[in-house]
Order: structure tokens, then C-alpha cells, then sequence
């Protein structure tokens, strides 16, 4: 290089690594939830390669179409901090907004509908009734972790956290239905504990320890985030199988 060319900034050069983390673990959330609901997007089908059901069928699938676009759409916004083109990624984000209330909405009606039409099961112990716990409190952490990122949208270390566990949070429909996956601890004292929020838990503090080393530092906003999607989810866990969540349910399919 001749001595007086201009060298480019090093930031400008080489990319943000907390920007390309966070990429990456978008992308992981994206492949899990690929696999998981491949039926679903093969064959249009529920898992385990079971047919919709026909009075829930149309909400099925806005459903599934819902939670597809947030993860997509997740990705493409994460893909483009990392390419800087931050002018788009919030031009894009009114939409991932009335996205986020239509999935709250869909996610909300979804598990009474298919309480009452759907065939009764055990899993974790819980029968279809009391299994509604689990996507009611999951979508409802989702909804509070998006809202307090868009209260803070200014701010990326707090921004980026808050829509990460957003998609964390509701990743537990996506894993428990990756063939064999739930197998190795439905019956253990940790699926007793944690249930079908298991592995997003452990992808959430993987997470976290390779923020950590990257950085050289502790993330105590994603940290206290996840904290309480922790005490959540275990709370959940402890609820479900209760009497007084059984009546609360009840009366809500009746």
C-alpha cells in the first residue's frame, strides 16, 4: 500500500460481533423452527404428521403463517444491523409490530379452540386442559418482551435483547415437536421442571455465556430479561397441573 493511501477505519472493515451473534442466533431460531413445524410447512399437517383439525383448520394456519413471519422476519431485520442498513431495518419495524398483536391475538384464541376440538393428550403430565397454560403464558411473555423492546427502540442494548427473547419465548412449539428432542427429558426431573421450555432455556443461556465471551463482559439486561423468562416459565410449569388453572380453563373452552 503506498504511503499515503487512506486506510478505512477497522470498525468500518470488520463487522460488529455482537451484531453477527445476534444474526447467528436468529438464524438458529429460524432452522429450529423449520424443523420442528416441517410437517406443518411439508404437508400441511400437524405434528405428528396428523391432519389439522377441520373446525380450527383456517386458524391453524394463520397461526403458523403468523409465527413464520416474526422469525423471518426477525432474521431478515438482524441480517440487516449487520449489514447497517439501519434505515430499512426501521422502515420494517411497524410491521413486525401489527405482526406482534396478530400473533398475541392468534396466540391467545388458538389454544381454547384447540382444547375443543382437538383429541385429549397427556404430555409433562398435563392433559389437553391444563396444557393450555403453556401457550397462554408463552405468548403473553412474548408480547411483553416486544413491548418493552419497542418502549426502548432507541436504545440497542436494550432493544436487541427484549426481541430476542421475544422469539426465544416462543420457540418452546418449534422444539417440542423436533422429532426425539422431547424424548430425552420429558420423563427427567428438568422436563418435570421446565417442561417444553427446556431447550429455548438452554439456547437462551448458551446464548448469554458466548455474549459474555465475545464482549468480555456481562449483558445484565439480557440477563434480567431472561431471568424472568426463567421464573415464567418454571411459574408455568408449577400452575399448570393445578385445580384452580384446570377450572380457569374450563371455563374458557366450555
Amino acid at each position: 500500500m503506498a504511503s499515503g493511501a487512506i486506510r478505512a477505519p477497522e470498525s468500518a472493515v470488520r463487522p460488529n460481533p455482537v451484531r453477527l451473534l445476534y444474526a447467528a442466533a436468529a438464524l438458529l431460531l429460524f432452522t429450529l423452527m423449520l424443523i420442528g413445524f416441517q410437517q406443518f410447512y411439508l404437508h400441511g399437517r400437524a405434528y405428528p404428521a396428523e391432519p389439522l383439525a377441520p373446525p380450527i383448520r383456517t386458524l391453524l394456519i394463520a397461526h403458523g403463517v403468523a409465527m413464520t413471519l416474526w422469525v423471518v422476519t426477525f432474521v431478515v431485520r438482524s441480517l440487516l444491523i449487520v449489514g447497517k442498513n439501519f434505515r430499512l431495518h426501521m422502515t420494517m419495524g411497524p410491521f413486525a409490530v401489527a405482526l406482534a398483536v396478530v400473533m398475541v391475538f392468534l396466540g391467545l384464541l388458538l389454544p381454547i379452540q384447540a382444547a375443543r376440538f382437538e383429541p385429549d393428550f397427556t404430555l409433562y403430565g398435563l392433559n389437553r386442559i391444563h396444557f393450555t397454560a403453556i401457550p397462554f403464558f408463552t405468548i403473553l411473555s412474548f408480547g411483553a418482551f416486544v413491548a418493552v423492546g419497542l418502549q426502548r427502540r432507541r436504545r440497542p442494548e436494550i432493544h436487541r435483547p427484549m426481541m430476542l427473547l421475544a422469539t426465544l419465548s416462543i420457540m418452546p412449539a418449534a422444539t417440542d415437536r423436533i422429532t426425539g428432542l422431547p424424548e430425552l427429558y420429558a420423563d427427567s426431573a428438568l422436563g418435570t421442571l421446565f417442561g417444553p421450555f427446556l431447550t429455548p432455556l438452554i439456547i437462551g443461556s448458551l446464548f448469554l455465556i458466548a455474549k459474555s465471551l465475545v464482549t468480555r463482559s456481562f449483558d445484565r439486561r439480557f440477563a434480567a430479561g431472561f431471568g424472568v423468562l426463567f421464573v415464567v416459565d418454571m411459574f408455568v410449569m408449577r400452575l399448570a397441573p393445578t385445580n384452580a388453572w384446570g377450572r380457569f380453563a374450563a371455563f374458557l373452552v366450555r
